[in-house]
């Protein structure tokens, strides 16, 4: 039987971009789509290079345990000695933002004061705990900016938490958190391909919170302008990173996670100071900003995936 990739994911829209990139190179693979299914433990794992992509984000699909089932095929992977890109380890952090700022900070990397809760009262008492203010919320297990909401007050968390329309984190666990504000509305997302920097992506905030690069996340002419539109107003746009020392700490972090691919989040504030808030090991590239730097981060994704199954052969 010939040796394939196999990409462990939940989402065709976000999948499509990279097997194009493997039928370019005439890499076989198969794509494993796991909202549900079944792992017979019996059983022995086909040869090959398995990669995950599962995301955080999987439940607003309708994938409510995709991340579970994807936990349970990469343990019998891994048990089966099989070479798995992002595995548990990936996994395990991308499901959970608690994860991430304590490995991030282990690593020497900055990330804002954050307070974990379970439940509405505690919600609030994690808010008094910070004793900052402004402050935000948003959900451990999240992807898209799930459940993150500003807030001026504890009188302002209180009513919100009252609202019928509040909406807990998939986990249960809500994260009130330092608000770090960006004097030109922006973040920078750092990506990863092998443990190696690719490159920076400067992202305009200034319309919301849902950041994820990807085509399929695009609303219209608001994220990506196309046609008679000038490309400055693009909404994602690769730049030189000014904050070099940031990406050894980061490569650090990957390698002591066993992270093989990843999207890394900062923002600056007004005094310089650099704040990591988020890590995506489910990463999306968006194809204008690429196109016009000609840097292609899913290519380089699929020649590792290719280099890593002509080693098996």
């Amino acid at each position: 039987m010939t040796k394939k990739v196999y990409i462990i994911h939940e989402n065709n829209e976000w999948t499509v971009h990279l097997t194009r990139r493997l039928e370019e190179l005439n890499i076989p693979y198969e794509a494993w789509h796991l909202d549900e299914g079944i792992v017979n433990l019996s059983e022995q794992p086909p040869e090959g290079v398995f990669y995950n992509r599962m995301s955080a984000s999987s439940h607003t699909r309708n994938h409510r345990f995709a991340p579970e089932l994807a936990g349970a095929v990469i343990d019998w992977l891994e048990f089966h000695g099989r070479k798995v890109l992002n595995g548990s380890n990936a996994l395990r952090l991308e499901v959970s933002k608690v994860k991430q700022y304590t490995q991030l900070e282990k690593y020497g990397v900055l990330v804002p004061k954050t307070v974990a809760a379970v439940g509405k009262e505690q919600i609030i008492e994690a808010a008094k705990a910070l004793n900052t203010f402004p402050f935000i919320t948003k959900h451990n297990r999240a992807g898209k900016g799930l459940g993150v909401q500003l807030f001026y007050s504890l009188e302002a968390l209180q009513e919100h938490l009252d609202k019928p329309t509040f909406e807990e984190s998939v986990d249960g666990i809500t994260l009130v958190q330092q608000y770090v504000k960006s004097p030109d509305a922006s973040i920078t997302r750092v990506e990863f391909v092998g443990g190696e920097y690719v490159y920076s992506v400067r992202v305009d905030t200034s319309e919301g919170f849902e950041l994820c690069p990807a085509d399929a996340c695009q609303i219209g002419d608001l994220f990506c302008p196309v046609g008679e539109e000038p490309k400055d107003n693009m909404k994602f746009r690769i730049i030189d990173n000014p904050h070099t020392e940031l990406i050894d700490k980061y490569k650090k972090f990957l390698r002591g996670n066993e992270i093989d691919v990843a999207g890394i989040e900062f923002i600056v504030d007004e005094h310089g100071t650099v704040y990591t808030y988020d890590v995506n090991t489910n990463t999306n590239y968006n194809s204008d900003a690429e196109e016009l730097e000609q840097k292609f981060a899913m290519l380089e994704l699929a020649k590792l995936l290719g280099k890593e199954l002509e080693k098996l052969k």
